[in-house]
């Protein structure tokens, strides 16, 4: 695989996933240990397992959920973020590159941490979570594959196609990022996301933190060093 540096000429756009990758741990996951009636993490198993899929799953849970949403938001508060993402946000920023958080988790709890972080004008694709009355709550999932390819509550490869832009930088950490990984023309993975990548052949650029994610990607954008070009980003280039 040839390298090739990143021209700021292409028409790039950042893709984010948020558990995991922005917050430090699986907001959905505490949620649920806090508040859900017993039975979410059996649904969960049956996830893993592969019997069911994400979207499946969260719809499951998220009606054992029984806490008010005031005290949900505040909750949600107290959960800790990688701070480097405002770095990386201002990364792409200087150079042209809009960032979308997309999630395969609640649009409510991501919105309240980029609230916290000043990051309000981000916009998030992620599942839908509403009060339904009292401390019930209901997920739908507007960003779903339509013509059931995918059964996660966001698509997101549907989602990159969407935004408009002919090069995706993505930036994940998890099962929800494997598919997309694979479509991605540049691609910064932690934890799962990086054995998944080393398992499918990714080329990929390991992190643990956003900060250093964000070095890396500035040092590329300004020719500093050259990137590892994936297929669709060499067909870019050589093309």
């Amino acid at each position: 695989m040839k390298k090739a540096r990143l021209s700021t000429q292409m028409q790039w756009q950042a893709i984010v996933d948020f558990d995991g990758t922005i917050s430090l741990a699986d907001t959905t996951d505490r949620i649920l240990a806090r508040f859900a009636e017993p039975g979410w993490e059996a649904i969960e198993e049956d996830w893993v397992a592969g019997r069911i899929g994400s979207r499946e799953c969260m719809e499951r849970q998220i009606a054992l959920l029984h806490v008010s949403p005031d005290v949900l938001d505040t909750f949600v508060e107290s959960f800790e973020i990688d701070w480097g993402f405002v770095a990386f946000v201002r990364t792409c920023m200087r150079h042209g590159v809009p960032v979308t958080v997309v999630s395969d988790g609640l649009d409510r709890t991501i919105r309240t941490l980029l609230r916290r972080a000043g990051l309000t004008e981000l916009p998030v694709i992620a599942n839908h979570i509403e009060p339904i009355g009292g401390d019930r709550w209901r997920l739908t999932s507007p960003h779903a594959a339509r013509d059931g390819s995918c059964a996660s509550g966001t698509c997101k490869c549907g989602v990159a196609r969407s935004l408009g832009r002919p090069a995706t930088i993505l930036v994940g950490d998890g099962r929800s990022d494997f598919c997309i990984a694979e479509r991605a023309d540049l691609v910064f993975a932690k934890n799962g996301l990086v054995a998944h990548c080393v398992q499918a052949g990714v080329e990929h650029h390991a992190f643990s933190q956003l900060a250093d994610a964000a070095r890396l990607l500035e040092e590329m954008l300004t020719g500093v060093v050259p990137a590892v070009a994936g297929l669709h980003l060499k067909d870019k280039i050589d093309g």
